[in-house]
């Protein structure tokens, strides 16, 4: 498989790509410190933020329903005491950033489908991840019932009968698929993950200082097209649905 660039909007001089999984917590966090970082970035209107499918348990059984304590302790053969420690600190960073993780009531899912929930929302896509990142890290909501996805998409204001009819068909299925495949060929192994313009990349819920220095940058490589000194503009080119001749 070949990776190209993604296109740029026509004002966008930086795409930020982001690998993401609605499962990861650190997906939640880096994702609430990125933000943090364009909403305070100068030219933050000619940045174009693409979320980006990923799946760190894509084996996951859905409809599973089983707490998220009991399948790390399984996953990791870890004891009980020491998931729900470990899991308290992610809780306990999470609410310097402002966010209210509760561990106790989370649900293993797969995610698959909320990532197709996202594809589908198109343009209210963030809005949705970030509600399903709530559902899932402070609701206790399974995000692998279709049921719970058609409230969660009903409650951001998307139609209900057309998200129940996109999930019961494979509506945004080879656009998630796509996505996992990018991951892979770009060597992604973790999430969550930035890339600025296929050229810049950083791993993990950095501070909000290093999304800064990921834009700053990304914006200052940002080359504009230079045009060859000597040629005349209409030589040879068409231009809004005209032609020089």
């Amino acid at each position: 498989m070949s990776i190209e660039s993604p296109e740029k909007s026509t004002a966008a001089a930086v795409v930020l790509e982001v690998w993401s999984d609605i499962a990861c917590p650190w997906c939640y966090i880096g994702k609430t410190r990125f933000e943090a970082a364009l909403a305070q970035f100068p030219h933050r209107d000619q940045v174009e933020v693409v979320w980006r499918s990923y799946q760190l348990s894509p084996d996951t059984p859905a409809g599973l329903r089983r707490s998220e304590i009991d399948t790390l302790v399984e996953m990791k053969g870890m004891p009980a005491g020491q998931v729900r420690q470990m899991l308290a600190h992610v809780a306990s960073t999470a609410a310097a950033d402002g966010l209210a993780m509760d561990f106790d009531t989370v649900i293993a899912a797969n995610t698959f489908d909320a990532h197709r929930l996202i594809h589908f929302a198109g343009d209210r896509g963030t809005e949705v991840m970030a509600a399903l990142f709530r559902a899932h890290f402070e609701q206790g909501r399974v995000i692998d019932d279709r049921d719970e996805l058609v409230a969660v998409a009903a409650e951001v204001g998307l139609d209900a009968d057309a998200v129940r009819a996109a999930l019961g068909s494979d509506v945004e299925a080879d656009r998630v698929r796509d996505d996992l495949a990018q991951a892979r060929a770009l060597g992604v192994t973790g999430v969550p993950f930035f890339v600025a313009n296929r050229a810049i990349g950083v791993s993990g819920a950095q501070p909000v200082g290093v999304f800064t220095q990921l834009l700053e940058k990304a914006f200052a490589d940002a080359k504009p097209i230079v045009t060859l000194a000597g040629a005349a503009d209409a030589d040879g080119a068409c231009t809004d649905g005209s032609c020089a001749v």
